[in-house]
């Protein structure tokens, strides 16, 4: 079989599967088993397959990756970030879609401390969303901010997904972390910019509303309290990657530590969040490991056909 026809036949099957709904771990290993049962002699790749998708999970590089998940859904579920959101908001009181500017300005400090994109969309869309609806704001300034500013934790460390990817890709994965420090934040302030030049030039889009009257520390204080301590975890991530003084791993255990100790300092914490937060973190981890299993094994199947090296020649 040339090449083409069997990328086309692993892709395009991966595709298919997935425009059909059917999650994405699971396209993969639909196209997995097909091409095992093709190129890797039957039903003898099967059990290749189920080797190799064991073989790339069982790997101490992805703790940072469960580690971060942790430390997001403690914050999430204790409603420390919540605060941390209410705090930002109040600083855009007299800005055109103040709402959406809070979201843009929300999710980028949440990306800075869950790494998870997931969990930065269902923040924003519980708290601002509802919120957003009842004061009239139009579609585009509401769920468009608040889904495009999730795209900036795939980058601020701590992000799950720069682990995933150099766990794949098999780059340290200390360099994918900073490196995505600048391009998160230019990403974020594009984001801004233009939610203020729109609103500003088409008020209809989110109609102002008076607020109650706030002195400047009301406005500022609950960012004083709730937002600038949290950020010291992130100073603890990074900087220990920085200075060289712990692993990405090591880091990223020091971040959930850190944000269980927010949670009780705030007061925020019980059995219960303990509980809420460590089962989504499971069920997060697992969906994700499922992820990399079946692409890591599809990547074997394509590079084993000759297709990759094809493709990559072309």
């Amino acid at each position: 079989m040339e090449w083409y026809w069997v990328f086309a036949l692993l892709v395009g099957g991966t595709l298919a599967l997935m425009s059909l709904g059917i999650p994405v771990a699971f396209a993969f290993f639909g196209s997995n088993i097909v091409g095992a049962m093709i190129f890797f002699g039957g039903t003898d790749g099967l059990v290749q397959i189920a080797r190799n998708s064991v073989d790339s999970i069982a790997s101490f590089t992805l703790a940072p990756l469960l580690m971060f998940i942790v430390m997001g859904e403690v914050l999430f579920h204790s409603g420390v970030a919540l605060k941390a959101i209410d705090a930002t908001e109040r600083l855009f009181t007299k800005l055109p879609g103040r709402l959406s500017l809070a979201a843009v300005g929300g999710g980028v400090l949440f990306s800075a401390l869950s790494g998870s994109s997931m969990a930065n969309t269902a923040l924003l869309g519980s708290t601002l969303l509802p919120e957003m609806k009842r004061r009239n704001y139009h579609p585009d300034i509401s769920m468009g901010p608040i889904m495009a500013v999730g795209g900036v934790a795939m980058l601020i460390p701590p992000s799950n997904m720069a682990v995933l990817l150099g766990t794949v890709s098999q780059i340290p994965i200390s360099y994918i972390l900073l490196g995505g420090i600048i391009p998160g934040l230019m990403i974020g302030a594009v984001h801004g910019g233009y939610v203020f030049v729109r609103c500003l030039l088409n008020p209809g889009l989110a109609p102002p509303y008076d607020l109650p009257p706030m002195t400047m520390w009301e406005r500022v204080r609950p960012f004083i309290v709730y937002v600038l301590p949290l950020l010291s975890l992130f100073v603890v991530v990074v900087g220990s990657i920085l200075g060289g003084i712990a692993t990405p791993t090591e880091s990223a255990a020091l971040g959930a530590l850190g944000a269980v100790i927010f949670a009780i300092v705030y007061r925020s914490f019980d059995l219960k969040v303990l509980h809420k937060a460590l089962l989504e973190s499971a069920k997060i981890s697992a969906m994700m490991l499922f992820i990399i299993a079946g692409s890591a094994t599809f990547s074997q199947i394509l590079a084993f056909s000759g297709a990759t090296q094809h493709l990559v020649g072309l």
